[in-house]
């Protein structure tokens, strides 16, 4: 299986490469001329970039007296997970960007054969969230339209990257994004601990886990969103489709009930000259998902999708990085949301805490390795928790019955540069209470990581 993916996911990296270095001809430039042809390159009218990540994740046997339908197989188990992306950005006009995604992805995450990514509150492979399918499958990712209106004053340079076109901006503007994207795009970023293909791989540190952030299965929807950038503050918001049913494909074409809305406030400072930032999240969301007081008070195992109506969630987040010197960043989150009604797009978390550390390695003479290492706490509201002591599943998690205690999970990975784009990762998870339960557990996993870019 590994072997395959491999293959897959290399084939695809070399097919977009060869589109990257086909996108322009090449012509020589006398050396003083060099930099001046640098600048030109970043201000280009279009970009392509490219990523490949393969994940082999196993876990150890662990106690687990008892197995419901969404437990995680105690047995020692070995998966893996394989995504290829294509990003393309294009300005057509001046302030104006085209953004589109094609991804593929095959593979899934340790948990029960039958169920896939299951088990954990906390998963401990974010680009699970991608793999919908365990073949290799093709999809769109991204295609959004993205405007930014500049309101004039203090400039500043954009460097160019993937899905981002290099320029200068006015620090003071307006950015609309329209079109298919993931949310996480928009809101809740962390420097050090928000993309899983490099950075920390658990749900609940890669993004804000009681954020049930509007989704499709694989970690996309469809909406639009609009930032006000000022010079020390960002103010954020986005609508956005939810799925018809919980962690759905598709989704529910009743807009005007069905939508997930996300604000944010963030400021950014410096401590002692070193750049920080905290972000406030909110967020309510609107959808026909079932509630766990009415599931309880039905006869038998509770079935929460029995009482599925239009009914909203809503929490609130908490995001902080803080650069303690060149070579080492410090993050928090915390989170909490209401957990009345049936998590429908992320993960079964009510509440969550985090903190962590990322470390670079130049004091070991490896200036372009990282060290990461994070702690997570993960909690569930007191209707949830009795809804799962009864018996009751939800789409992530149910072992048929629960001896609550909170989540408890630590992460440390190592990214070794073997060459330039290409890093190879070691990483170890660590969970108490799998599940919110403290009858199973604790579980060891293992993970190496694979990951190209260009």
């Amino acid at each position: 299986m590994f072997g395959h993916l491999f293959r897959t996911a290399i084939a695809c990296s070399f097919l977009f490469a060869s589109l990257a270095s086909a996108q322009a001809p090449v012509t020589a430039v006398e050396p003083a001329d060099r930099d001046a042809n640098k600048l030109d390159s970043a201000e280009a009218w279009y970009n392509i970039h490219g990523q490949t990540t393969l994940i082999p994740q196993g876990n150890l046997p662990f106690r687990s007296p008892y197995q419901g339908a969404f437990s995680l197989d105690p047995s020692r188990k070995y998966r893996a997970t394989a995504t290829t992306t294509l990003f393309f950005a294009a300005r057509p006009f001046a302030n104006s960007e085209i953004i589109f995604n094609p991804e593929l992805s095959a593979g899934g995450g340790i948990g029960n054969p039958l169920n896939g990514s299951v088990g954990f509150g906390g998963f401990p492979n974010g680009e699970a969230t991608r793999t919908g399918a365990p073949q290799p499958t093709p999809y769109v990712a991204r295609l959004l339209w993205k405007q930014t209106i500049g309101l004039g004053g203090e400039q500043e340079k954009i460097d160019e990257g993937p899905n981002e076109l290099g320029g200068m901006v006015d620090v003071n503007r307006i950015t609309i994004r329209i079109g298919k994207m993931a949310a996480g795009d928009l809101f809740d970023d962390n420097a050090y601990s928000h993309d899983p293909r490099t950075q920390f791989l658990n749900w609940g540190l890669m993004y804000n886990g009681a954020w049930d952030y509007p989704a499709n299965v694989r970690g996309y929807t469809y909406g639009g969103g609009i930032e006000w950038n000022l010079k020390d503050y960002s103010f954020r918001y986005g609508i956005f489709a939810e799925p018809a049913s919980a962690n759905g494909a598709a989704f529910d074409p009743h807009i005007l009930r069905a939508n997930g809305n996300t604000f944010e406030a963030e400021r950014r400072y410096k401590i002692a000259d070193r750049p920080g930032s905290t972000s406030l999240l909110g967020y309510f969301n609107n959808a026909r998902m079932g509630s766990y007081r009415l599931a309880l008070q039905t006869t038998g195992i509770p079935d929460i999708t029995s009482t599925r109506a239009y009914r909203t969630k809503y929490g609130f987040g908490l995001n902080s990085e803080q650069e303690l010197t060149d070579d080492l960043g410090l993050f928090g989150r915390i989170g909490w949301n209401d957990g009345q009604t049936e998590t429908w797009a992320f993960t079964e978390i009510d509440s969550t805490a985090s903190i962590g550390l990322q470390v670079k390695g130049k004091r070991w003479r490896r200036p372009d390795d990282k060290l990461g290492v994070a702690i997570l706490f993960n909690g569930l509201s007191a209707a949830h928790r009795d809804y799962l002591a009864a018996g009751g599943v939800g789409f992530i998690v149910g072992d048929g019955r629960l001896n609550y205690g909170i989540e408890q999970i630590i992460e440390t990975y190592y990214n070794c540069q073997l060459k330039k784009n290409l890093t190879l990762g070691l990483g170890f998870t660590g969970v108490n209470h799998p599940g919110y339960n403290r009858d199973r557990g604790p579980v060891a996993i293992g993970t190496v990581r694979l990951h190209y870019e260009f």
